[in-house]
């Protein structure tokens, strides 16, 4: 079967196995051959008229209305494609080998339209037909992290990988989410490979995978690239190459490296600064929209600091001066503080969107039924942030189930986490049931 990468919109160009016992079937395949000889030429709009053609000879030939959508779906047309795919299904026998294709392409169409519910529910019933369709497999992931659902999302993309290695998308999505999915162990080894810990070092440290996810960072926004055109010879240890000689080449940052292009960025940060007209003496006191820091004492950027500066070169203010008061008021973030702290005092545990995400998905309990009933609370930071926390302490088993949940997610990562029992979720996965159904609502 012929696999489509993610919005790559190919013409099935094997033909179905229909027989031809009449000359207007003849007809109708000698048509359908020469719409994919124009498609493969790339010519689509006489392709489409080809298609177009071969449809009105036979309006239930599948493999004419299959080509017919896949050549529009091309052109963008979403519209048309999915008129034509949806015919096609009319018209397909029971073991025909192309329902997983068209539900796919179906994925696609819902996809670029941000439609992501239909979509998921397009790709879920592909991988029915076909639980090897990377296409599927890829757009399930790429929905499932549009969701926050990074472990969630990096196991589809392992998924399509595993059946198709050479697929460049998966594996730059995966790349990508390495901070969120590596295990422990997998992620000691790369600090290694980044010479950031000593070869000999046996644990992984909180700091030490903070160190992880900083650098990775730097790498994902094309650190490398900025170090290769700011020095004319890039000194060889701030970089490694892995996989060299192969189609997954990469270059990866040392901790040397690292340290360069933080220092680098922070003093090029402090020029465009200063060239929007900020005085010297308060570049390195100024704070984001929050009343963060934007510097460190080191005096390299903050990850907050870092989006100020690129806003900055956009001739955008995202900064506050020493003399401009932080929106919100310094007293409402003192209560938050406090609520933060109470918080933690009454036994809950802070967790981040990717594990709410997470409790979602694994459960099918709306982010409402779970702070109503299972022990999650929400804590709204402004208008547009907000914070999660799980009841870590506590002898109801109702309550305790996101807490479950998280801890079962983090020992995935961390054999040494510890899982606390659930007597509710072990009675409910005894007979194959979710928490919830699909309306997000708690089963009694």
């Amino acid at each position: 079967m012929h696999y489509s990468k993610l919005f790559s919109n190919g013409i099935l160009i094997a033909c179905l196995l229909t027989p031809v016992s009449s000359f207007a079937a003849d007809k109708v395949s000698a048509c359908v051959e020469n719409g994919k000889t124009l498609y493969a030429a790339k010519n689509y709009t006489k392709a489409k008229d080809t298609f177009t053609r071969c449809v009105k000879m036979d309006a239930s030939n599948v493999d004419a209305l299959l080509s017919l959508a896949g050549v529009l779906l091309t052109q963008d047309d979403l519209n048309g494609a999915e008129k034509y795919f949806n015919e096609a299904l009319k018209y397909m026998k029971r073991n025909s080998p192309y329902w997983s294709y068209v539900y796919s392409m179906l994925g696609d169409i819902a996809l670029k339209r941000q439609q992501n519910d239909q979509a998921l529910k397009m790709y879920s019933k592909s991988l029915e037909y076909n639980a090897a369709n990377v296409n599927s497999l890829v757009g399930k992931g790429v929905i499932v992290e549009y969701q926050g659902d990074k472990q969630g999302a990096a196991e589809y993309y392992r998924s399509a990988i595993a059946v198709e290695p050479m697929n460049l998308i998966a594996r730059k999505r995966l790349v990508n989410l390495e901070p969120d999915y590596l295990t422990d162990e997998e992620i000691l080894e790369a600090l290694k490979q980044r010479y950031a810990v000593k070869p000999e070092t046996a644990e992984l440290t909180d700091a030490d995978r903070e160190l992880f996810a900083a650098i990775h960072r730097d790498e994902q926004r094309q650190g490398v690239t900025y170090l290769k055109n700011k020095y004319p010879k890039m000194p060889g240890e701030y970089v490694v190459t892995l996989n060299k000689g192969t189609g997954f080449e990469r270059e990866i940052l040392t901790l040397d490296g690292y340290k360069a292009l933080e220092k680098s960025i922070g003093q090029d940060a402090f020029n465009v600064f200063n060239r929007a007209g900020v005085a010297v003496r308060d570049i390195y006191s100024l704070r984001d929209m929050k009343g963060n820091k934007i510097y460190t004492p080191e005096s390299t950027l903050t990850d907050s600091g870092f989006y100020v500066y690129t806003e900055a070169l956009k001739n955008r203010k995202r900064f506050l001066l020493p003399s401009e008061s932080v929106p919100p008021t310094p007293a409402f973030l003192a209560q938050l503080e406090q609520r933060q702290e109470d918080l933690k005092k009454a036994g809950y545990i802070e967790i981040s969107r990717s594990e709410v995400k997470m409790l979602e998905n694994q459960t099918l309990c709306s982010e409402d039924t779970l702070r109503k009933n299972l022990g999650l609370y929400v804590l709204n930071m402004s208008k547009n942030e907000r914070r999660y926390f799980v009841q870590a302490h506590t002898s109801d088993d109702k309550a305790g189930v996101s807490y479950y949940y998280v801890m079962s997610s983090r020992k995935k990562r961390n054999p040494k986490v510890k899982v606390p029992s659930n007597a509710l979720v072990e009675t409910y996965a005894l007979y194959g049931y979710t928490l919830c159904a699909s309306d997000g609502e708690l089963i009694q």
